[in-house]
């Protein structure tokens, strides 16, 4: 038997794998699942228990950014717009979504 909790959570959590790593990507704001507005900006952090991660990191999701302004001259395959997959994790339910790592360094 699961218990209510375990199928209702109180706050945003899934469980990822990323690029053949499991992690968990998760939100301290529990109007994340029930208000649509909040989905706007909002804060979530990803950990994966990996040695080189000593602590979640806090990823900043803005899903009304202005992704028409990036410069468009460059190739999407370059270096410079190599996104990370954790970015591309979250753009699978927020399409378009930048997302702001807070002075943590982007990890692959």
């Amino acid at each position: 038997q699961v218990c209510p909790r375990l199928r209702t959570p109180r706050l945003p959590v899934w469980l990822c794998s990323v690029t053949g790593r499991h992690g968990v990507l998760f939100g301290t704001d529990s109007r994340l699942l029930s208000d649509w507005k909040t989905e706007r900006f909002f804060h979530l952090y990803f950990y994966n228990g990996q040695q080189e991660q000593t602590k979640a990191a806090h990823l900043t999701i803005d899903t009304h950014s202005h992704h028409w302004e990036e410069d468009q001259s460059e190739d999407p395959s370059s270096p410079g717009k190599r996104r990370p997959s954790v970015e591309m994790t979250i753009r699978t339910k927020w399409a378009g979504a930048t997302v702001s790592w807070n002075g943590t360094d982007p990890f692959f």
